[in-house]
């Protein structure tokens, strides 16, 4: 279905663009990028119809599991902390004790959700993606067998700590960000109008900060997929892929997130049109006076939003493995999709220059 969906995308998108109508003014500026966005995803769909399959199976199965797991803890260590003060005969209960321990829980699942979502990204890119832009399609016979699982395997074992690492600053800003808002909040109940503006924009300025660490880190999680890179190596050679070869630029111009984001919501309405129908026709009892209508359809859009969302990460990681490859051997690109790399060199000549071997 979602291949079907974004490859309606495509063929709407390069509709306009051929006859240039006005829709809409921000259509002025996103004329031009769109013929980019759509080969990209045309190259990245034509390798990932199973690897998307895949990632969806992972990341729906293992980050539910692990999510249902730190709700029962976060409930147990709570239950065990008010069993021990009635049984201690306490009237006045310190929180501190179960502060703490929700603090390392909240700290810990941060953590631990974003290593899994990270080393799902590091086995698309240096799986199916990687393979197929060094090794070539599955029908050259130069893949190696089982791409994803050896990729897998080297994510989850030699470049863990580098993943680790780095998820880990995005962790510890986001911890701090939390706790701003944390305390935002409380000046705010008791009224202290400069220590909430104070915490406001404090709050913002860790947000940035983590919004471009998470940006910057994608690319670098890429390099360890591929080149088996430690973090800091690869975070220094991201950042002269953006700086020296301009990718950033080509990445910027992409409208392949916007394609995927819009598709999620796409997805989400239809989701919510068939939960209608449903109890349109089928009239559950739970809902004889339709009291139950708009969360079951609320619900519906979330439940299509984010499983769509799920599948769209798997096609951006192979547009920025893509995009890394390009910047580090922009002649394999000529090789594998050289309609693609003729629209690039025409519009961004400086990034298929490639990065000089040290």
């Amino acid at each position: 279905m979602h291949i079907l969906l974004y490859r309606e995308v495509l063929v709407w998108g390069n509709h306009l663009h051929d006859h240039r109508p006005l829709v809409d003014p921000s259509y002025i500026g996103f004329r031009s990028r769109i013929p980019l966005a759509s080969l990209l995803l045309q190259v990245v769909m034509d390798i990932s119809s199973i690897t998307i399959c895949l990632r969806c199976s992972l990341h729906n199965t293992v980050a539910p599991s692990f999510s249902e797991r730190v709700v029962f803890v976060r409930c147990h260590c709570y239950l065990r902390q008010v069993d021990a003060w009635e049984s201690s005969g306490s009237t006045s209960c310190s929180s501190g004790t179960v502060t703490g321990l929700i603090f390392f829980e909240t700290f810990s699942y941060i953590w631990t959700s974003m290593v899994i979502s990270n080393v799902s990204l590091t086995t698309l890119a240096g799986g199916p993606f990687g393979c197929w832009y060094y090794f070539g399609p599955r029908e050259a016979g130069l893949m190696p067998k089982h791409p994803t699982l050896g990729s897998f395997w080297r994510a989850s074992t030699l470049s863990l700590g580098s993943i680790a690492f780095g998820s880990l600053i995005v962790t510890v800003l986001e911890t701090i960000r939390l706790l701003l808002n944390i305390a935002r909040n409380n000046a705010n109940a008791e009224g202290h109008p400069v220590e909430v503006c104070l915490a406001c924009c404090a709050e913002c300025f860790i947000g940035c900060i983590e919004g471009m660490v998470q940006y910057f880190n994608r690319y670098a999680y890429i390099e360890i997929a591929l080149y088996g890179k430690p973090y800091i190596r690869a975070a220094k050679d991201t950042w002269n892929l953006f700086l020296d070869r301009g990718i950033d630029a080509l990445v910027n111009d992409s409208l392949v997130s916007i394609t995927l984001t819009w598709g999620a919501y796409a997805v989400g309405m239809l989701c919510s049109l068939f939960g209608f129908l449903y109890l349109r026709y089928t009239h559950p009892s739970y809902n004889d006076e339709g009291q139950y209508t708009a969360p079951v359809l609320l619900f519906s859009f979330i439940i299509g939003v984010q499983l769509q969302l799920t599948l769209a990460a798997a096609i951006e990681a192979g547009v920025s493995t893509i995009f890394v490859g390009l910047g580090e051997d922009p002649g394999v690109l000529a090789i594998r999709a050289p309609e693609l790399f003729g629209m690039i060199a025409d519009r961004y000549p400086q990034v298929v220059q490639g990065v000089p071997r040290v």
